[in-house]
């Protein structure tokens, strides 16, 4: 019995005989989602070409459960895989109806005629994806994102045991890809659908995805679970970012922050930091924030866009160096912003620097800034 469903073993892919990348080993489990992330032109679109059979493989070899992919039929693939990819596909005279029912070819006859059950299944596929209005449309009028969804109903239309997709959101509005995705999630959980595409929002890879490939140039970075690969570091790495940052923790990336003498705090606790960080970032202002509780939702992005953050351990109360310190920042800075900060118990001493920082006559509300 094989280890994996499907499996790329020892794979290297390429043109002409030229390998693009080498020594891919990845096993999928039935069901499960698969994401290829990396920077354009790394060879996201060359690998699921190669697993389809569209690129000859330069070596290794691709399982199908114990069946090496090489030995099916092409008939026997087209009923086992479906594939949207990016590139246009030419009709003439076809409607979207008539573009999804194609996806029943591999079930019909030589003729092609659909049968009652067929014709069904083509009008399932479409009310999937909310595409059942398009049917009569002629396909090379819609919009680029409606063809996406016609294109993702023709391949849930073929039943298909594996499904693969090349950046299937690239054309779709916020919605759209929403929507998209959760079709994608419910096939792969309900019907056991197993489902390999490329994605560039890697928020959204990060939310749908059971597995993470990172391809990088001449090889595979790394492969595992989402909470495994979305690390701060690896993502700046794989992208080679160094304008800004990648926040694991909400799926974010960031524009970095302004450097430079802080001219203002900020106190907030419990997100209400986060709109005026990015609002003095916006500025070009540079700014501090705290004191933060290290388990606050404001200390990852404070972290990220603040030139100094002062923190204390969650649950603690502030103790007298962490207090001291914020104290030094309210001479330090022109300015004091109370973002709305929440004080309870543990944190009692923020009230005292709102009120030095009123004394002071630097104290600002949130709801006051312009």
């Amino acid at each position: 019995m094989a280890d994996f469903y499907f499996q790329l073993k020892d794979l290297a892919v390429g043109y002409h005989g030229n390998p693009l990348i080498r020594d891919i080993n990845i096993g999928i489990d039935k069901g499960e989602i698969v994401t290829l992330i990396g920077p354009n032109g790394s060879g996201k679109s060359t690998i699921l070409k190669s697993i389809t059979r569209q690129l000859k493989l330069i070596g290794g070899t691709v399982f199908f459960d114990d069946t090496s992919l090489m030995e099916l039929s092409y008939k026997e693939l087209s009923s086992k895989m479906a594939v949207v990819l990016t590139e246009r596909i030419k009709t003439e005279l076809m409607n979207c109806h008539d573009i999804v029912a194609t996806g029943r070819y591999p079930y019909t006859g030589r003729l092609g005629i659909l049968t009652k059950r067929d014709e069904e299944l083509v009008e399932e596929a479409m009310e999937a994806v909310h595409a059942q209005e398009l049917g009569n449309q002629d396909f090379n009028a819609i919009s680029d994102g409606q063809r996406q969804r016609v294109l993702l109903a023709r391949a849930i239309c073929q039943e298909p045991e594996i499904l693969i997709l090349d950046e299937p959101t690239s054309f779709l509005d916020v919605k759209h890809k929403l929507e998209l995705l959760a079709i994608l999630e419910k096939m792969a959980r309900e019907k056991k659908m197993t489902v390999i595409m490329s994605l560039h929002e890697i928020d959204l890879a990060q939310k749908v995805s059971d597995k993470i490939v990172c391809v990088q140039g001449e090889n595979i970075s790394h492969f595992g679970k989402p909470e495994e690969v979305f690390q701060e570091e690896i993502i700046r790495d794989l992208y080679g970012i160094t304008n800004g940052s990648f926040d694991p923790r909400f799926g974010s990336i960031e524009l970095p922050g302004i450097k430079g003498e802080p001219e203002v705090l900020v106190i907030s606790s419990g997100g209400s930091g986060i709109p005026v960080y990015r609002k003095l970032r916006k500025e070009r202002i540079p700014f501090a924030a705290g004191i933060l509780y290290e388990n606050d939702i404001d200390c990852e992005l404070a972290r990220q866009l603040a030139v100094e953050v002062i923190t204390e351990k969650a649950f603690e109360e502030i103790s007298d160096e962490t207090f001291a310190s914020a104290e030094k920042m309210i001479e330090r800075c022109g300015r004091v912003i109370d973002a709305g900060v929440q004080i309870g118990t543990y944190n009692r001493r923020i009230g005292e620097l709102l009120e030095q920082a009123e004394r002071l006559g630097k104290l600002e509300r949130a709801g006051t800034l312009k």
